[in-house]
C-alpha cells in the first residue's frame, strides 16, 4: 500500500474526528460527494480508488496534512489532560460505562436518541478530559429504523444492513492474531458474541455482535435491532450488554474499578462483575455482590414506573435460572428477589431498574426536577422513608459541545475563548463569551441560518423525489425558506407525550403567524415515530396533512429520516428551539440544549433541564412549572399560551431592528443564554460531575471494601445479618421533653429522652434520631440523639437524649432508629427504619 496509507487509515477510524472538523479537507478532496452524502471518513477511504488514493498521497500538499494530523493526534494523546492534572494519583484507572446506544457520529449509527445522544457525548467529553472511561455497547445490524415521509404523511419504516467492512469499527483480536469471541449460556447452548472497537480519541467503546456463524440462526440476530423484538428479544440483549459486556473486559484485561449503568437495560452487569469476583477471591454472591456495589453507579433516565423494562419470572428463569445455581450459587428465588419490591412475592414481574437499585452504590436521576421525580418512582424500595431520603442524587445531562457547533459559532467562540476552551474547566468561559459584540453575534446567527436554508434546499428535493412527489413540488423545494426569515425549530421522537401538535391545536392562528407579510416565521420539523406507535405515527400524518391542506409548503418542512447528521444541522440553524413535553416526562432532554453554542434560544416547557436553564434573559418558559396529567384542557391552555408567547414576545423582538439591522434586545437574550448556560448545559461539566461526585468516590469504597481480601464487605454482610435478625424485636419505650435553658448564653432548648429497647443489636449498629418534616421552605431537620444509658442485664433498654433550639415545637419532631455501620450505606443496602408510634 502507497505510504502514507497507514496513517489516514488511524485518522479515518478515530471518531475524534466528528468533532474535530480539522481533517474535513482530507475526505472532501478524495470525494468530495460522498463526503457530502455520508459524512464517514471510513467509507471515503474505503470507497475511493486506489489509484485516486495514490495520486493523493503523493500530492506533497495533501501528504503534509496527512502528517500534520497524526502528529497533532499522537501529542493530542501524550499531552496532560483535566484528569491528569486535577486529581493526580487517585484510585481509578478505569470506569466502565454500559449502554444499550451511543450516538457518536451518523457514521457508526448503533443508536435510537436521547440515551444513545447522552451516552456517546459523555463518552467524547471523557476523551477531551483524559478520564479513563471504556464504553460497552452492541453492535446492531440494522441499527434503528430508517424513515421515509410519503406526501400522505404516513412514514414507512426500512431497515439497511450495516456493513461493518463500512463502519468506523476494528475487529478486536486476541494473544494470536485470531478473532476475539466469547459465549455466554443460553437455553439450548452458547451464544458466541464477536468483538469490535471504536476509537473516540482518548477513550474506547467496544461492542459485541451476535451475527457469528457458530450461532443457532434465531441467535444471530439478537443484535440485529435497536431495541428490536419483543420482551424476550430484550431480554436477550440485556443478557449480552451485560453479562457479555463484563466477560468482555475480563478478556481484555481491563479491570475498572466503577462500573456506569446508563439506564437499568445494563443490570445484569451487577451480577457478572460479582460473579467474577467470586472466582478470584472464593466468596459467596452475597459478599461479592456487597463489595462490588460500592463500585455500581445507576443512573435512571426514566419518568414514568412503566419505562422500565419488566420480564416475567418464568422469562428470567428461563434464561438466566442456570446462570444463577451454577455461576452465581444461589437459587433462581433469590435472583428474582434482586429485580423486586417484594422479594417472595412469585408474580411480581423481574424489574432492571430494581436490580440496578439492589446492585449499586449510588443512583441519580440526569436532572434536577428528574432526581425529584426519582425518589418518588423508587419511594416503594424505600418504604417508610420519606421520599426526600431515597437515595437518588441528580446530575443533569448536558452536550458535548464540539459535536453540535456551526463552523460560524465555532470560529466565534474560538475568538473569545480560545481554541481549548472545552477541553479543561469551563466555569469562566462566560465572562469571555459576554464580551463579543452585537454585530459579531449577530452575524454568526446569520451565517448559521444561511447554512440551514442551503442545507434544507439540497436535502428537501431529494426526499420528496424519493416520496415519489411532484415536479413542481420538487422544484419548488429547490428554493424553500429563506435565510433571513424567522425560524423555528422541532425534531423530537413523535410520541404524544413530546406534543409535537400543540400548534395545531388551532391551524388558522398557525397559518396567520406564518404568513405575515411584515414578520413572516418558518418552521422546520424532524422526528420519528417508533415503529409500533400508531399515535405517534398519527402525529407526523397531522403535520404533513397541515401542509398541504394549508398550502404551507413555503413556510413548513418536515425533514424525514432524522438522525445525527440532520440534527446537528437543525440545531446549528435554528433561532428558536421549541419544546412542549408534558411535565414531567421530560426527564432531561438535550435537543435544547444544542441550540445554546449556536445562539439559537428555547422557547420550552418548564420541565427536565430547562427548569435549571430558565429565567427571563436567556428564553421563554411555557406552562407553570406544575404537573397536570394527560388533561385536554390544560393542552389547549398552553397551546394558546404558546401562540401568546410566539406573537407577543418572539417575533417582534427577532424583528425590532436598529439602525444597522440588528435586533438588540434578540442578542442579547442570545448573549446571555450563550453566555450563562452552554458552559453549564456541557457534557464536559457533566463528566466532570459525575467524576468528582460519584466516580472518584465509588472508586475508594470500592478499593476500601475489597481490601483485605473483601474483610469490610463480609463485617457489611454480617452486620446486615444481625440487623434483620434483630430488628422485630426493637421498640420505642417512653419519650420525655421538657424545655430547659442554657445557663452561660441563655438561649432555650428542648430536652428530648427517648427510651428504646435494642434487644441483641449492639448500640453502636443503630443511629437514633429526631425528625421534623419541612415546613414553609424550611428544610427537614435531623437531629442525632446521643446514648446516654444503656441497662445492665436482659432488658436491651437504652436512653438516648438530645438538646434541640426551640425553633420548632416538641409537637412536630418524631424519633426514629435506622441501621448504621462506618462504610454501609443505608439505606441503599438495608431499608430498615423504625418510628417512634
Amino acid at each position: 500500500m502507497t505510504e502514507g496509507f497507514d496513517a489516514l487509515k488511524d485518522l479515518a477510524l478515530d471518531m475524534r474526528w466528528s468533532w474535530n472538523h480539522e481533517a474535513d479537507e482530507l475526505w472532501q478532496r478524495l470525494d468530495p460527494d460522498l463526503w457530502e452524502q455520508t459524512h464517514s471518513p471510513w467509507i471515503v477511504l474505503q470507497t475511493v480508488s486506489r489509484n485516486k488514493l495514490r495520486q493523493q498521497l503523493g500530492d506533497p500538499g495533501f501528504r503534509q496534512l496527512v502528517d500534520s494530523l497524526a502528529q497533532q493526534r499522537t501529542a493530542s494523546d501524550q499531552a496532560g489532560t483535566w484528569f491528569s492534572g486535577s486529581h493526580p494519583g487517585k484510585p481509578l484507572t478505569a470506569v466502565a460505562y454500559f449502554s444499550m446506544e451511543f450516538m457518536l457520529s451518523e457514521a457508526l449509527p448503533i443508536y435510537v436518541g436521547g440515551l444513545g445522544n447522552v451516552a456517546g457525548d459523555q463518552l467524547k467529553s471523557a476523551s477531551d478530559l483524559g478520564i479513563p472511561v471504556y464504553g460497552i455497547g452492541l453492535l446492531y445490524q440494522q441499527g434503528y429504523f430508517r424513515q421515509e415521509i410519503d406526501t400522505n404523511g404516513e412514514q414507512k419504516d426500512y431497515y439497511p444492513y450495516n456493513d461493518p467492512g463500512q463502519l468506523p469499527i476494528s475487529p478486536l483480536l486476541g494473544p494470536g492474531g485470531d478473532w476475539l469471541r466469547l459465549s455466554i449460556p443460553f437455553p439450548g447452548g452458547l451464544l458466541w458474541l464477536r468483538a469490535w472497537q471504536v476509537c473516540v480519541g482518548r477513550a474506547t467503546l467496544y461492542l459485541l455482535d451476535s451475527n457469528d456463524a457458530a450461532n443457532h440462526p434465531t441467535y444471530r440476530g439478537v443484535t440485529a435491532e435497536v431495541y428490536g423484538g419483543d420482551n424476550e428479544m430484550r431480554i436477550k440483549q440485556e443478557i449480552v450488554l451485560g453479562i457479555g459486556g463484563w466477560r468482555l473486559l475480563e478478556a481484555l484485561n481491563i479491570h475498572p474499578e466503577v462500573c456506569h449503568l446508563n439506564e437499568g437495560h445494563a443490570a445484569f452487569a451487577v451480577l457478572e462483575r460479582a460473579r467474577n469476583y467470586m472466582g478470584r477471591t472464593g466468596t459467596s454472591f452475597e459478599e461479592a455482590l456487597t463489595v462490588t456495589r460500592a463500585g455500581n453507579l445507576f443512573t435512571s433516565h426514566t419518568a414514568v414506573a412503566a419505562g422500565f423494562d419488566h420480564f416475567d419470572p418464568l422469562l428470567v428463569s428461563r434464561y438466566l435460572g442456570d446462570y444463577a445455581t451454577n455461576a452465581l450459587r444461589i437459587s433462581v428465588a433469590d435472583l428474582l428477589a434482586l429485580g423486586r419490591q417484594y422479594p417472595h412475592e412469585p408474580t411480581e414481574p423481574f424489574n432492571m431498574a430494581y436490580l440496578a437499585i439492589h446492585g449499586s452504590g449510588a443512583v441519580n436521576g440526569v436532572s434536577q426536577l428528574h432526581g425529584r421525580v426519582s425518589r418518588h418512582l423508587f419511594n416503594p424500595l424505600f418504604w417508610r422513608w420519606p421520599t426526600r431520603e431515597v437515595p437518588v442524587g441528580h446530575v443533569t445531562n448536558g452536550v458535548h459541545v464540539p459535536s453540535w457547533d456551526s463552523a460560524a459559532s465555532d470560529k466565534l467562540w474560538t475568538e473569545a475563548c480560545g481554541k481549548d476552551r472545552w477541553m479543561g474547566a469551563t466555569e469562566e468561559l462566560y465572562k469571555d463569551i459576554q464580551k463579543a459584540p452585537d454585530e459579531r453575534l449577530w452575524q454568526m446567527r446569520s451565517e448559521s441560518r444561511e447554512m440551514l436554508v442551503n442545507y434544507i434546499r439540497r436535502r428537501l428535493p431529494q426526499q420528496l423525489a424519493a416520496a415519489s412527489a411532484s415536479p413542481v413540488m420538487i422544484e419548488d423545494a429547490m428554493s424553500a425558506f429563506d435565510s433571513k426569515t424567522l425560524t423555528l425549530g422541532f425534531a423530537r421522537r413523535f410520541v404524544p407525550y413530546k406534543r409535537p401538535d400543540l400548534l395545531l391545536h388551532d391551524p388558522a392562528r398557525l397559518v396567520r403567524l406564518l404568513t405575515n407579510s411584515q414578520q413572516p416565521v418558518q418552521l422546520v420539523l424532524a422526528g420519528k415515530a417508533p415503529p409500533a406507535d400508531q399515535a405517534g405515527r398519527d402525529l407526523i400524518r397531522r403535520w404533513v396533512q397541515f401542509i398541504t391542506q394549508w398550502n404551507m409548503r413555503k413556510h413548513v418542512i418536515f425533514l424525514s429520516d432524522y438522525d445525527m447528521l440532520l440534527a446537528e444541522q437543525l440545531v446549528q440553524g435554528v433561532d428558536v428551539w421549541l419544546n412542549m413535553p408534558q411535565r414531567p416526562w421530560e426527564a432531561s432532554g438535550t435537543s435544547g440544549m444544542k441550540v445554546l453554542v449556536n445562539g439559537g434560544l428555547n422557547l420550552s416547557e418548564l420541565d427536565g433541564w430547562w427548569v435549571e436553564a430558565y429565567r427571563p434573559e436567556v428564553g421563554w418558559a411555557l406552562g407553570d412549572g406544575k404537573e397536570h396529567g394527560n388533561d385536554p384542557a390544560w393542552d389547549a391552555y398552553e397551546a394558546e399560551s404558546l401562540f401568546t408567547i410566539l406573537e407577543q414576545q418572539v417575533i417582534p423582538m427577532f424583528y425590532n431592528r436598529n439602525a444597522a439591522g440588528i435586533p438588540v434586545e434578540w442578542v442579547s437574550k442570545m448573549r446571555q443564554s450563550m453566555a450563562m448556560l452552554t458552559p453549564f448545559f456541557s457534557a464536559n461539566r457533566t463528566v466532570r460531575e459525575y467524576t468528582e461526585k460519584y466516580y472518584l468516590p465509588a472508586a475508594k469504597a470500592y478499593a476500601d471494601r475489597a481490601a483485605d481480601n473483601g474483610a469490610l464487605g463480609r463485617r457489611i454482610v454480617l452486620w446486615r445479618r444481625a440487623i434483620e435478625l434483630g430488628w422485630p424485636h426493637l421498640r420505642f419505650g417512653s419519650v420525655n421533653v421538657h424545655p430547659d435553658k442554657d445557663a452561660a448564653s441563655g438561649s432555650e432548648y428542648l430536652r428530648f429522652e427517648v427510651q428504646l429497647y435494642i434487644g441483641d443489636i449492639p448500640p453502636d449498629n443503630l443511629l437514633v434520631e429526631l425528625y421534623a418534616d419541612a415546613i414553609d421552605g424550611d428544610p427537614a431537620i435531623r437531629q442525632e440523639l446521643d446514648l446516654q444509658s444503656l441497662a445492665q442485664g436482659g432488658s436491651g433498654m437504652a436512653v438516648y437524649g438530645a438538646n434541640v433550639p426551640r425553633t420548632r415545637s416538641a409537637g412536630d419532631f418524631t424519633a426514629r432508629v435506622m441501621p448504621y455501620l462506618p462504610g454501609a450505606l443505608v439505606p441503599l443496602e438495608t431499608a430498615k427504619i423504625l418510628w417512634q408510634r
